[in-house]
C-alpha cells in the first residue's frame, strides 16, 4: 500500500520529491521581519514549507516555572514566563506571516503544545498540523488535533516503538490524515 499525505495541495508519498519542513520554531525571537526573513530563506533553500511552535504558557507551565527568575545573556524577560511570552506571536502576527508564506508560495503552519494552542491554530485554519515528539504520549493533544480532521506529522524523536504503535492506534481511527 503506498503512502500519501496531501498539505497544501502538496502530495507527500513514496514517488514524489521529498517535502522539505523548515524549522522555524521560536527562531524569529519575537521580532515579524526576522521571522519573514527566515521565511524567505526557506523558500529560497528550497523548503516546502516553514513551521513554528505554538504555546499557551500559562497553561503550559506551572506557576514556579513561569514565575522562575530567568536571566542571562539569551532571556528576552526577567522571568521564565516573561521570556517565553515575548516569543509568542499573536493572531494578527499569525495572520501576517500566513499571507507573507502564501505570497513566497511555501505553507506555513505549526506544532501546538497545548489544547488552547491547538485552539488558536484551528482559528488560523492551519493546512497540517505536527505533534512533538515529547507529546507522543500525550493522547489528549493527539485526539484534540486529530479530531481538527488536518494532516498530522508525528515527530518520534525519542518514542519507544510502542508509543509510535499507541499514537497511530490514537489518530487514525479518528483522522487517515497521518
Amino acid at each position: 500500500m503506498k503512502a500519501n499525505l496531501t498539505i497544501d495541495g502538496y502530495e507527500i508519498n513514496d514517488t514524489n520529491n521529498c517535502y522539505v519542513i523548515a524549522e522555524i520554531g521560536c527562531n524569529h525571537q519575537g521580532d515579524m521581519e526576522k521571522a519573514k526573513s527566515i521565511i524567505a530563506k526557506a523558500k529560497q533553500a528550497g523548503a516546502d514549507a516553514v513551521k513554528l511552535q505554538k504555546r499557551s504558557n500559562q497553561n503550559l507551565f506551572t506557576q514556579s516555572m513561569y514565575n522562575m527568575p530567568y536571566i542571562n545573556e539569551n532571556s528576552f524577560g526577567e522571568t521564565y514566563g516573561q521570556h517565553r511570552e515575548f516569543l509568542e506571536l499573536n493572531k494578527t502576527e499569525y495572520m501576517e506571516l500566513q499571507q507573507y508564506a502564501k505570497d513566497l508560495s511555501i505553507t506555513l503552519f505549526a506544532t501546538p503544545f497545548d489544547f488552547a494552542s491547538v485552539d488558536f491554530l484551528a482559528d488560523l485554519n492551519m493546512p497540517a498540523y505536527k505533534l512533538a515528539s515529547g507529546d507522543i504520549t500525550n493522547i489528549p493533544l493527539i485526539e484534540h488535533v486529530a479530531n481538527l480532521g488536518k494532516p498530522i506529522l508525528v515527530s518520534t524523536g525519542g518514542a519507544t516503538l510502542d508509543d509510535v504503535k499507541r499514537a497511530y492506534e490514537t489518530i487514525m481511527p479518528i483522522n487517515p490524515n497521518l
